[in-house]
């Protein structure tokens, strides 16, 4: 029922003259250049026994631009990019394959392993890095401001410290986007998305992870972009009262049907796409209720679990140049009024 309301509400738009965009967040699983830079993981250190080498940098290439080919983005977030140079050889390999992405910006000005990017058919009017530490644990994040029409989407592009730290981790990363937020005014039209490390509902999972809770029970994704409002998760209705707040995407679908992650076998939500009110005021750019999905081609699993990118586990351990990613992408689609 939910997916023909929606199907009937993107067609009602098209017939209104209403022009869509479709924008995605996906974390791609380590994608490196073959240039030996010295901050590599030891298995992405080029042509060793592990075999990282231009045969299964291609065929990475190939597996990732064929995901994001087929769910076919206007704009795409990415997290666990190299490289400036590993991001040039991914929007190749997608021209290659049909896509095209005429604009794109990158966060590569700290040196951490790992970097967050923005590939975009959409003009780019600005870029910048967002520093949180100077420690090489947190990756900055990434601001970019796209005219879709003439009409400006700042974007916050994300990965957050992983559960394997405490929250106060994550929660350096959540007040620089929100002090940044607060800077351009909540009443923007602003998206938060990427690899938050983060359930949607953090703030409940203290009660039972405790060894994360260094922070007196508030949470980054909750307390400080807030998407808890009022002591209660945001809704649509919620963010239309008070602007203060913001709204994740999650919450338009159902409970079962929110997580792009699976982490021994239990399904979770990492990657997320949070709102402000200035994209659902009706005016401009605005979030088309009900569009938020994760895309689940048959190839990105193996059985039960994602088929994410392999790793031989016998001796020499090597990439066997099979597979995609441990994060599955999500998609929502904005509305050109």
């Amino acid at each position: 029922m939910i997916r023909t309301l929606i199907a009937l509400a993107l067609m009602i738009t098209l017939l209104m003259g209403d022009e869509k965009v479709r924008i995605a967040t996906y974390n791609v699983e380590n994608l490196f250049d073959l240039q030996h830079s010295g901050n590599e993981y030891l298995e992405y250190i080029p042509n060793t026994s592990w075999q990282w080498n231009r045969a299964n940098q291609k065929k990475k290439l190939h597996n990732i631009a064929q995901v994001i080919t087929d769910m076919a983005p206007d704009i795409i977030a990415l997290q666990e990019i190299e490289s400036l140079r590993a991001l040039k050889d991914l929007k190749d390999e997608l021209k290659r394959q049909g896509l095209y992405y005429q604009h794109y910006a990158f966060a590569g000005r700290k040196k951490t392993t790992v970097k967050v990017a923005l590939l975009s058919k959409h003009p780019i009017e600005y870029s910048r890095e967002i520093p949180i530490s100077s420690n090489r644990r947190y990756r900055s994040i990434l601001e970019v401001k796209v005219k879709i029409n003439n009409r400006p989407l700042y974007i916050f592009v994300n990965h957050w410290k992983a559960k394997s730290g405490p929250e106060s981790r994550r929660i350096a990363s959540a007040k620089a986007v929100h002090k940044r937020i607060g800077e351009l005014g909540q009443e923007k039209p602003i998206l938060i998305m990427g690899d938050l490390n983060s359930h949607y509902e953090e703030y409940i999972l203290f009660k039972k992870k405790r060894k994360h809770n260094d922070t007196k029970g508030k949470t980054g994704i909750n307390h400080i972009l807030g998407t808890l409002c009022h002591g209660k998760a945001t809704t649509r209705s919620t963010l239309k009262k008070d602007r203060k707040c913001s709204y994740n995407l999650w919450y338009d679908l159902p409970k079962e049907e929110r997580w792009s992650h699976i982490y021994y076998n239990k399904k979770e939500a990492l990657d997320h796409m949070i709102i402000t009110a200035g994209l659902l005021d009706g005016k401009g750019l605005e979030y088309l209720p009900g569009s938020i999905d994760k895309f689940t081609a048959d190839y990105l699993f193996k059985k039960r679990y994602l088929y994410r990118w392999q790793r031989s586990k016998k001796y020499p351990k090597h990439h066997t140049g099979k597979g995609y990613s441990d994060h599955l992408p999500i998609y929502a689609t904005f509305l050109v009024k």
